[in-house]
This record gives C-alpha cells, structure tokens and sequence, in this order.
C-alpha cells in the first residue's frame, strides 16, 4: 500500500517493497511542501510504475492537514508563496499578447489565457470569502505600503 511520507521540508509518495527479505522503500513521486494528488501525478505514477498497485481514493481523501502544518503557522510557506506571488505578477504584467500571437502557437496562448481566467476566479473566490484581516494598518496597501 502507498502512503505519504514527509523527508525535509518536502513529501514523497512511497511504497513499501520486500527485496532479499529486506524492506525498501519505493518512492513513486514527490509531491512537494504541500502533498497534493493531481491526475498529473497519477499519470505519471501509473506510466512509471505499472505493477504498483495505489488506492487513489484512500490518498486523496485522507486529511493532509495532519500531517501538514497549516498555513498560518508556516511563516517561511506563506514568505515564499509571497514572492512567488509578486514575481508571478510582474511576469503577467510583462505579457504582450498580440506578439505573441503572432509568434506563438495560437493554441498556447489560448491556453495560457484560460490559465490566467483561472487564476483571476480562484483570487477572486479566496479574496471574496471573508475578511481579510488587517496586519498594523496595511490592510488595502501594495507590498510598498503605498494605498491602492
């Protein structure tokens, strides 16, 4: 049977083999600082590892946030997920779209922009969900503190 185990900093799945009557551990992915199971890693587990029997459903309904320290207490998480967050928005606000258009596969684009209408839904859900709190009067303001 697969199962989840944490090495560091990041999660791995892995699964327990019997070789010369001694226990190793088979690591059929990694999943990152955050586990999550996408039909991509299925995919890929299930190429790479044909013969390896996983119950999906067991791993992907089971409650990560045991094991998972949750977002508000990881700090280091929440700092990283911010530059990713600032780079990711200067990267979009650099994109020129009739170039690329014109230089680009049409179907690339096309798929790169139902990416950024996802994006745009999930911001818009998390940011709607409730109120954000406000930390020593930034609340509203740009990462500079200027009001927006």
């Amino acid at each position: 049977m697969a199962f989840i185990r944490k090495r560091g900093q990041s999660y791995y799945l892995v699964h327990n083999v019997r070789k010369k009557g001694r226990v190793e551990q088979l690591h059929l992915a990694n999943l990152g600082r955050r586990p999550r199971i996408s039909d991509e890693v299925i995919q890929a587990v299930a190429s790479k590892h044909p013969f390896v029997e996983v119950d999906w459903q067991t791993l992907k309904t089971k409650r990560f946030e045991a094991m998972v320290r949750p977002l508000e207490t990881d700090s280091e998480y929440v700092r990283e997920l911010l530059s990713s967050a600032h780079n990711l928005n200067l990267d979009i606000s650099g994109l020129h779209f009739p170039s690329m258009e014109m230089g680009m596969d049409r179907a690339l684009v096309g798929d790169l922009v139902s990416a950024l209408k996802l994006l745009h839904t999930t911001l818009d859900v998390k940011l709607r969900s409730r109120k954000l709190p406000s930390f020593n009067g930034r609340e509203g303001r740009s990462p500079t503190g200027q009001r927006r």
